[in-house]
Parts: C-alpha cells; structure tokens; sequence
C-alpha cells in the first residue's frame, strides 16, 4: 500500500485526511462554500479545528445547511434553540456572531456582486502558494489577512480576527500552505 506524504498536521486520523487531501487550499470560489467556511471559522477562533470539524455535520443540520437567507433572519427563538444544541459548539456570542455574519454577508454580496468578488480581491483573484518546505515555516497571520480582517471588522463582521481569517483564507485556497512535499502538490 502506498504512503501518501501529506502535511504533519492532518495525520491525526482519516477525518483530518480527508479533508486536507480534498478541501484544504483548493481554491473556493462559490459564496456559499465560502459562508460555510467563514461561519466554521469564526465558532474555530479559540478552540482547535478538528473540535469544528467534528461537529461539522452537526452544525450544517443546525444551521439549515449554512442557508445564508434563513441565518440571517434567525429569531431570538432559533438563536436560544442553537445554544441548547449539544452538538454544535454553544457559545451564545458566536451564534449571535453567525447571525450578524449573515447580515454583512449579504450586504457585500450586494456592493460587489458577490462575496467571493470581494474576498478574492485581497488576493488579486489568485491563489498565493507560499511553498512552505516545514510547518514551522507557515505563518498564523499576514498583513493580507491583517487587511482582511480589519476590514471586515469594519463593515460589522465579528470573531473575524487576523488568524481566523488567515485560516480561512487557507481553508479556501486562497492560500496554498501544503508543504513542498505534500502529495497533493503534485
């Protein structure tokens, strides 16, 4: 059986795998996937990413598959229903947070077209691939996502600091950290 070299992060078991061998770093381009990952992001600040990963099924069922519509118009009800869910990660301002999230969302939607439009700009709509030979050598933050956060902060998003969005950003392949050796560099 053949070994894939994979970066040293994910090898913790196959749910880690499997999701740097097919999501991580490939270039996302449509505003829902990109909601979804900005909202799992955002319930991540804090806590590792396997925690969010784990109950990402969880959160997709209690957040109407990450309908952007639907969150934005969630009641005091809905938000107070999610906190008593135990399969999501239940902190009341990060459910808040999502709501609000949604809120913004839309209105970028609205100025530029889409979300994606917006948040690729940072990047100059391409994928930067940092080419990190170890781990060691990839960074929590840029002053691209410096930027982006700051921004996004402005137009009233929340849990949006600059590492979260470094995340996303990677998550979303608009940054490439797979290590030179990574198999799937190739």
């Amino acid at each position: 059986m053949e070994t894939k070299q994979r970066c040293a992060w994910c090898e913790k078991d196959d749910l880690y795998r499997n999701y740097h061998d097919n999501e991580w770093g490939k270039p996302v381009y449509d505003d829902e996937t990109i909601f979804e990952f900005l909202i799992l992001e955002t319930f991540q600040a804090g806590l590792s990413w396997y925690t969010v990963l784990a109950k990402r099924e969880n959160f997709r069922k209690a957040f109407d598959n990450f309908d952007l519509i639907k969150i934005a118009n969630y009641s005091e009800d809905k938000m107070a229903e999610l906190a008593e869910d135990a399969g999501i990660i239940r902190n009341k301002l990060k459910i808040k947070a999502t709501v609000t999230n949604a809120q913004a969302f839309i209105k970028v939607q609205e100025e530029f077209g889409s979300f994606s439009k917006y948040i690729w700009g940072f990047v100059d709509g391409k994928p930067i691939d940092n080419q990190p030979k170890t781990l060691g050598e990839v960074k929590a933050t840029t002053p691209i996502s410096d930027a982006l956060s700051k921004d996004l902060k402005k137009r009233g998003f929340k849990f949006v600091g600059s590492t979260v969005m470094y995340a996303h950003m990677q998550a979303t392949g608009m940054v490439n950290d797979h290590v030179v050796d990574c198999h799937t560099r190739k």
